[in-house]
């Protein structure tokens, strides 16, 4: 495969990363496995632009971008738009897609994961049009995200503390509104807390990333009303993995989710990907199944369809 490598020197790990012994060492890696490879280190901001250009070009198969979540993200995004295949490597904080890829999360041996993988398709979800591989939300999540983003950090421990001190201040001032939804044929008007539409629902585990990304199912889970306490113990249940035992909690499995916030706030905010945006008033999401082509383990998709295969239906 012909790949070019793109790596975020601002993002995480790669901030403490010797990158132009990375970059030789990742050509090599990937030209001894048999693959045309060149990469490129840029700053953070000039990133997303030069995977766009790449991405464009008709002869490459595929790009390697590493960095952050929110890198992943916009190069998931790129890749499903042009038709390529994407190979992760986690240089980030949570790392979540590259850990429902099952791609190890040492940066040094994803790639040679990566260089001797196989080329698999996976889910991707939209909001209005806009492609996301995590998650969109409101309510909680997004004011979190707002109060941690009004907080000063520069490192990972600083962003951990900050987004625990936002999350200190969720808990003592939860949001409350209204949300029309309609989804399997049901359509409903409720007050939430909390609404979150996964690409693929979560599975058991404390940072909410999906088991699999080939259910083709989207997850979408609402929060009634909640008070400090209440938010409090929905955040123990997620910090256990136990989400789907809050009777806070409603849980469904669509493959399309129409929004309608009939009160909006100028201000509102969602959060996809990570990113704080501008709440629409009507949000569409929708689950592309199988469209976002990945790098992966060699025989890993075999291995997970086998064990799909052999889940027990309820």
């Amino acid at each position: 495969m012909k790949l070019i490598g793109f790596f975020n020197r601002d993002g995480g790990t790669f901030r403490t990363t010797d990158m132009e012994a990375y970059e030789k060492h990742a050509e090599r890696v990937f030209r001894e496995a048999g693959h045309d490879f060149e990469a490129e280190v840029f700053p953070g901001k000039e990133i997303v632009p030069a995977m766009e250009r790449a991405a464009r070009r008709d002869d490459i198969d595929g790009i390697v971008a590493g960095g952050g979540d929110g890198t992943i993200s916009a190069a998931s995004s790129i890749a499903w738009k042009n038709g390529v295949a994407l190979g992760v490597i986690p240089a980030g904080t949570m790392n979540l897609f590259a850990r429902s890829l099952r791609v190890p999360l040492d940066i040094w041996e994803a790639l040679d994961v990566l260089a001797s993988g196989e080329v698999d398709h996976v889910d991707i979800a939209s909001a209005n049009d806009r492609p996301f591989i995590h998650q969109f939300s409101t309510g909680l999540h997004a004011r979190m995200v707002r109060y941690r983003n009004s907080y000063t950090y520069r490192s990972r421990i600083g962003k951990m503390r900050a987004s625990t001190r936002a999350a200190l201040g969720v808990v003592l001032n939860p949001p409350e509104f209204e949300v029309e939804f309609e989804a399997i044929g049901i359509k409903e008007r409720r007050k939430v807390s909390a609404v979150s539409v996964s690409n693929n629902p979560f599975g058991e585990n404390a940072l909410l990333y999906a088991d699999t990304l080939t259910s083709g199912e989207l997850g979408f889970y609402t929060a009634k009303p909640l008070k400090p306490w209440g938010v409090a113990r929905l955040a123990v249940d997620l910090l256990r993995g136990k989400v789907r035992e809050n009777a806070d909690v409603m849980i469904m499995h669509p493959a399309e989710v129409h929004l309608h916030f009939p009160k909006l706030h100028s201000k509102a905010n969602c959060v996809m990907d990570g990113e704080l945006l501008p709440l629409a008033r009507d949000v569409a999401l929708k689950l592309h199944p199988g469209e976002l082509k990945v790098l992966v383990r060699q025989g890993l998709a075999a291995q997970i369809d086998e064990a799909e295969r052999r889940e027990p239906t309820s």
